[in-house]
């Protein structure tokens, strides 16, 4: 008898934690009139809404390894800057964990100077004429003034972040022009490169930086910017294969190695690398920008080689852009899109930059904005920090993709399974006011989406 009342019990009990069940919704709207303001949401009994959020736990995809921004050397120059007090609270909002802080997870950080950096250095750099084959005044250089010291902050306080590399370019004695922009990389000098990498990695891990990731190149295809190299799908792929893969081996460092690290308009330049049984087995994954092409090719790299792991790695918010505007773009394409095609992290471009869209090389993006605007001592948060916050203070790494479907076209979501059996969906709304449901068997919540807002619910 009092087995029958125990149960009888809990089933109440679970009833009545079905119908008293609540969600938090978090909403930024295009306006800026809600900037991740949060409300408390009840559970319904039943679903009365035109449009149905249908959402399948059961029913589990890629796992998300993390979200956050490039950490250029520019805008750890702007933060490390910042008097001690208010550097110290700044990491903390940006790196640290729980709801009053942004939760970043995953950053990329360059190889030597990106376009955001002042200047262009490598860690090799001589006096024209010379090479050094050997690496033997290989260097941190300028990293060490402020980009490492910004780096071991953050890993205080998220020892878990996970750090990705790429370079830029390497060392100018090592190219077929012997200059900063464009050129490619000398044949002659694929092993010494391979070492360069290898000599990255251990003397970042001597700082206490571990590097879980690194892209051979950002930007491949594109030698236009300062600086930059071009790298076609054959030499990345000869490179991977017969130099920094073997190395990387023989030197038994883990380090995953990701593939292209440029526009989604060529889905067939890591597909033609991971065609190589050999260099495939060197490579974890591929990752796309989309200043051209689609997110969909990320599904074709999926499609053709399902064991590899794919990620969205930049995508930059520009000066003559707009809140609202790159708050719908980027959410619908650079988060929801590039997630929904198989994406296991998503990183935007410059954390930091100063009201004049600076530092920057000369010859490097003159009008890209960071999340953040630091003006001396003024911090303003810009439409990347929220575009980001919206999935990185809410799902953390190991959560998964799971089945989410909208019943209307203009409404775009993705769900997630949380480590701690928590669901999070991410919701955009760019056009009039609606109500949704937002179901998963029978536990529902209705929810109203305000006009042209983004929405994270955590239910």
């Amino acid at each position: 008898m009092k087995k029958i009342i125990s149960i009888q019990v809990l089933i109440v009990v679970l009833f009545l934690q079905q119908v008293n069940a609540q969600a938090i919704q978090y909403i930024t709207k295009g306006d800026q009139t809600q900037l991740l303001q949060k409300q408390v949401i009840q559970s319904s009994k039943s679903n009365t809404s035109s449009i149905t959020i249908e959402v399948d736990a059961q029913k589990t995809f890629q796992t998300m390894e993390g979200f956050g921004f490039a950490l250029t050397g520019g805008s750890a120059g702007l933060m490390d800057a910042l008097p001690a007090e208010k550097k110290t609270a700044l990491l903390k909002e940006l790196f640290g964990a729980g709801p009053d802080h942004l939760g970043i997870s995953y950053i990329r950080i360059s190889m030597g100077a990106s376009d955001l950096d002042a200047n262009v250095f490598s860690y090799c750099d001589l006096p024209k004429g010379e090479t050094d084959p050997q690496l033997t005044k290989f260097n941190l250089s300028q990293d060490t003034l402020h980009l490492i010291p910004m780096i071991q902050a953050a890993l205080k306080l998220n020892p878990t972040l996970k750090i990705m590399a790429s370079p830029w370019s390497p060392p100018v004695w090592m190219k077929s022009n012997g200059f900063s922009m464009g050129g490619h990389l000398l044949k002659q000098y694929y092993d010494s490169y391979a070492l360069y990498f290898v000599k990255y990695i251990k003397a970042m891990k001597a700082k206490g930086i571990t590097i879980h990731s690194l892209t051979m190149q950002n930007e491949p295809e594109h030698g236009g910017n300062n600086p930059s190299l071009l790298m076609d799908a054959e030499e990345q792929k000869v490179f991977l294969r017969d130099h920094l893969g073997p190395l990387l081996a023989k030197e038994q460092i883990k380090t995953e190695v990701i593939l292209y690290d440029h526009n989604a308009d060529h889905p067939n330049y890591p597909i033609s690398i991971l065609n190589d049984p050999k260099a495939k087995a060197y490579a974890a994954g591929s990752a796309f920008h989309l200043y051209l092409g689609d997110e969909s090719a990320l599904s074709k790299v999926h499609e053709a080689h399902p064991d590899k792991k794919l990620y969205f790695t930049e995508q930059w918010t520009g000066a003559k852009g707009s809140f609202d505007g790159d708050l719908f773009w980027h959410t619908e394409h650079v988060v929801l899109g590039t997630i929904n095609h198989w994406s296991s992290a998503v990183i935007e471009w410059n954390l930091a930059a100063n009201a004049k869209y600076e530092p920057h090389t000369l010859g490097g993006c003159t009008e890209c904005k960071g999340a953040l605007t630091i003006q001396g001592e003024e911090i303003s948060r810009n439409v990347s920090y929220y575009i980001i916050g919206h999935i990185s203070k809410f799902v953390p790494p190991g959560s998964k993709r799971i089945a989410s479907k909208s019943s209307s076209d203009l409404i775009k979501t993705s769900s997630f399974l949380l480590p701690n059996g928590k669901k999070v969906s991410i919701v955009l709304n760019a056009g009039s006011l609606n109500n949704i449901a937002l179901k998963n068997k029978q536990q529902i919540y209705s929810i109203t989406l305000p006009a042209g807002s983004v929405s994270t619910i955590v239910w």
